[in-house]
């Protein structure tokens, strides 16, 4: 038997993305073989396509940072899940396809209740804001923040749960996509038409207490200059490459030593390959915010699993608001 994935054949845009057929083989010794019912579509797998990642895998490879999916066959010696199981996983590439092949120390089991489209968006996007917020800034009711980049899908889940957090919230997006920010009661800034810098001079000339930085470049610099004295930078943006990556690592030692403010660089990936206890422990915080309505994820629109490179278009695009999602044939129906 087979089944397909969506492969970056090529270096470079979405036209080298192609659908690939695999021999289905049996789960090893702890491994579960898992039919994906979906997959999110993300800034980084574009980043890993075009080789501008340093930690991009070689080529070929199937791109899909975070899958949800059920337990098609489990190997020898796997306890923790079995055959039916709706399980989700943080796997950094691999998503797009049809089945995927997990270690089961990778495993968290999933409601049944909640929508796989829902639950892919959880894994990635809400689990980093979530530790951004409450494990990195450390955020308390009436701080007040910036979310640079706030109408995408990392910046939408920082908006949300920025709302729950009781933070007094500004973010930048073009003029078209500022409905979202108002929606969970964010003060928009159109990066095109103001100076972000100046706007929040004028309404906090005290300075924030935190930055959330998607952006990256120069416009990290920029944000650092709204901080307070005190106050606390939190970068999210993935390098361009191993230069950018010692540069901007190089600036945030300079900013720590040198000034009354301080900066971090957050990557879920090296956190998790680290100790995978935080995600373990905060993704069913957030299942169970699914399940109780507190949250709903911003879905730009759904995709087949097979037809990523149209996702990946759009998402180049610069036309989406909040996130794209892959999904089986099945959940597409109707």
């Amino acid at each position: 038997m087979k089944y397909k994935s969506v492969v970056v054949t090529k270096k470079g845009g979405p036209e080298f993305l192609q659908v690939v057929e695999n021999e289905l083989r049996e789960p090893a010794a702890r491994e579960v073989r898992i039919r994906v019912l979906a997959t999110g579509v993300g800034r980084t797998d574009i980043n890993y396509r075009y080789g501008l990642s340093p930690f991009a895998p070689k080529i070929p490879f199937v791109p899909g940072y975070q899958v949800m999916g059920v337990v098609d066959a489990i190997g020898k010696d796997v306890t923790r899940v079995a055959v039916g199981d709706r399980v989700a996983a943080l796997i950094g590439h691999g998503g797009y396809s049809e089945m995927i092949y997990l270690g089961q120390e990778h495993l968290v089991l999933v409601p049944e209740s909640l929508n796989p489209a829902d639950v892919v968006t959880v894994v990635l996007n809400y689990v980093s804001a979530y530790q951004m917020l409450h494990r990195v800034a450390k955020v308390k009711a009436g701080d007040k923040v910036l979310i640079n980049g706030a109408s995408g899908g990392m910046g939408t889940a920082l908006l949300e749960l920025g709302k729950m957090a009781g933070l007094k919230m500004y973010g930048t997006a073009s003029k078209d996509k500022q409905g979202v920010l108002t929606q969970f009661g964010a003060t928009p800034i159109d990066y095109r038409d103001e100076d972000f810098v100046e706007v929040l001079r004028q309404k906090e000339p005290d300075g924030l207490d935190f930055v959330f930085e998607g952006i990256g470049g120069e416009q990290s610099d920029r944000a650092l200059s709204v901080l307070r004295n005190g106050g606390k930078l939190v970068a999210y943006a993935a390098p361009d490459g191993w230069m950018s990556m010692v540069k901007d690592n190089l600036k945030l030692i300079k900013f720590n030593l040198f000034t009354r403010k301080s900066a971090e660089f957050y990557g879920i990936t090296a956190i998790y390959l680290f100790d995978k206890k935080p995600f373990m422990d905060d993704l069913p915080k957030l299942f169970k915010l699914l399940e109780e309505d507190k949250i709903k994820p911003v879905i730009a629109e759904k995709f087949p699993l097979l037809e990523a490179r149209k996702a990946n278009e759009l998402l180049e695009s610069g036309q989406v608001t909040g996130n794209l999602v892959l999904l089986s044939p099945e959940l597409l129906k109707g």
